[in-house]
C-alpha cells in the first residue's frame, strides 16, 4: 500500500507560531518589567504628593544614588535568579571585597590599585567557589551560599580584628592612587557638580546585561537553565558552565560595590553588608524576576532598585517618624510588589 503526501497548499492544522505576527502592544504586555514600571510610577506619584521636597533636584539625585548602590548588585542577582539560583552571600561579599582591598593595600603595599586588583581576584574566586560547589555537590544554592555567607561573616570580623585590632580598617585616604580610585569607584566633579560614579556603573551594567540576555547565546542559555536544567542539558546547553559564570558575575559586581564602599568612606566596618542580599533579591523580584527561574529582565531589576531607592528616601523627605521607618518601607515594598503581580496577571490574561 502506498500513500501520497498532500500538496503543500492543502495542508491543514495549527499555523507555526514562529510565523505569527505579534503586535507591539502584545509584545509590551509580555515584557517582565511592565508591572514594575507601573509600580514605580505609583510610588513616584505617592511621594510627590506626600513629600514637598521629593521633587527637588537634589532629592531626586539622592534617590538616584541610593537606587544605583542597590541596582549594581540587583543586575547580576536578577540574572542569577533567571538562571534558577540564589546567592545569599552577595551582601557580605561586597564587604569582604572592600576589606581585602583595604587591608592588602595598607599592610603590603602603598598603592590602593594593587589592593583593588588582589581584591578582584579573591572576590572572583569566591564567586567561582559558590558556582563550582553548586554544580559539583548538587546541593541547593540556598545551602551553599548560606554556608558562604556565614564563613565570610566570620572571616570579615575575625581577620579585621586580628590584623587591625579593631572592627574597622585603617584609612587609605593618604595612600598612592586613592584620588584616581575615588574618581573611578566613588565620585568626581564636573563643572562644580558632584557626579556619583555608581550611577554610571549601574547604567552600564544594565545595558550590558540586557544585551547579554536578548542578543547572545549565553543569554539563551540563562533562560534555558532557569526554565529547566534537565531539558537544557538534553539540548546541549552547558548548564554547569552557565551557573558558574553567573555566580562569577555576581562576584564581579560585588567587587565594584565593595570598591565604592571603600573609596567613598576611606575605611570599612567589618560588620557591614549583612542583610543587603535580601534587598538585592527584593529588587529583582519587584522588577519581575520569578523565584522559580526562567523569567525576568535586567531592566526590571533596575526599576525594582529605583522603587526601593524612592521608598527609602521618600520616607525621609516625607518627615515621617523614623521609628516607623521599617514599617513604612515594608508596606511600600509590599504594595509595589502586589501591584506588579496584578499588572502582570492582567497582561497575561489580555495576551
Amino acid at each position: 500500500m502506498t500513500t501520497t503526501a498532500p500538496p503543500a497548499g492543502d495542508r491543514t492544522g495549527p499555523p507555526d507560531e514562529r510565523l505569527l505576527h505579534t503586535s507591539p502592544w502584545r509584545k509590551l504586555l509580555g515584557r517582565p518589567e511592565l508591572g514594575s514600571v507601573v509600580g514605580a510610577a505609583a510610588v513616584f506619584l505617592f511621594f510627590s504628593i506626600v513629600a514637598d521636597t521629593f521633587l527637588r533636584t537634589s532629592s531626586l539625585s539622592t534617590v538616584l544614588y541610593a537606587a544605583s548602590t542597590i541596582g549594581i548588585m540587583a543586575v547580576p542577582v536578577a540574572l542569577l535568579m533567571i538562571g534558577g539560583e540564589f546567592d545569599l552571600s552577595a551582601g557580605v561579599l561586597v564587604t569582604s571585597s572592600a576589606l581585602v582591598s583595604s587591608m592588602f593595600s595598607y599592610q603590603m603595599t602603598a598603592n590602593v590599585w594593587v589592593g583593588a586588583l588582589v581584591s578582584l581576584l579573591v572576590t572572583l574566586a569566591i564567586g567561582a567557589f559558590n558556582g563550582v560547589m553548586l554544580v559539583r555537590t548538587g546541593l541547593p544554592s540556598f545551602i551553599i551560599t548560606l554556608g558562604t555567607f556565614l564563613m565570610l561573616t566570620g572571616l570579615n570580623l575575625g581577620l579585621t580584628k586580628l590584623i587591625s585590632g579593631t572592627v574597622s580598617t585603617r584609612t587609605v585616604a593618604d595612600m598612592e592612587g586613592f584620588p584616581a580610585a575615588k574618581k573611578v569607584f566613588a565620585s568626581f566633579t564636573v563643572g562644580g557638580v558632584d557626579v556619583k560614579t555608581t550611577i554610571l556603573w549601574w547604567i552600564g551594567l544594565v545595558a550590558v546585561a540586557t544585551w547579554i540576555l536578548l542578543r547572545t547565546r549565553f543569554g539563551n542559555w540563562i533562560f534555558a537553565v532557569g526554565g529547566g536544567a534537565g531539558a537544557a542539558r538534553a539540548v546541549g546547553v552547558p548548564v554547569a558552565r552557565t551557573k558558574i559564570l553567573l555566580y562569577t558575575g555576581v562576584a564581579f559586581c560585588a567587587w565594584i560595590s565593595g570598591q565604592h564602599l571603600l573609596f567613598s568612606f576611606d575605611v570599612v566596618q567589618s560588620g557591614e553588608g549583612v542583610g543587603n542580599e535580601l534587598i538585592y533579591i527584593i529588587a529583582a523580584v519587584i522588577g519581575g524576576c520569578l523565584i522559580t527561574g526562567g523569567y525576568g529582565s535586567a531592566i526590571g531589576s533596575a526599576v525594582g532598585a529605583f522603587i526601593f531607592g524612592m521608598t527609602s528616601k521618600g520616607i525621609v523627605y516625607a518627615e515621617w517618624n523614623p521609628d516607623w521607618f521599617k514599617f513604612f518601607l515594608g508596606a511600600m515594598l509590599l504594595l509595589a510588589t502586589l501591584l506588579n503581580a496584578w499588572v502582570r496577571k492582567r497582561a497575561e490574561a489580555t495576551a
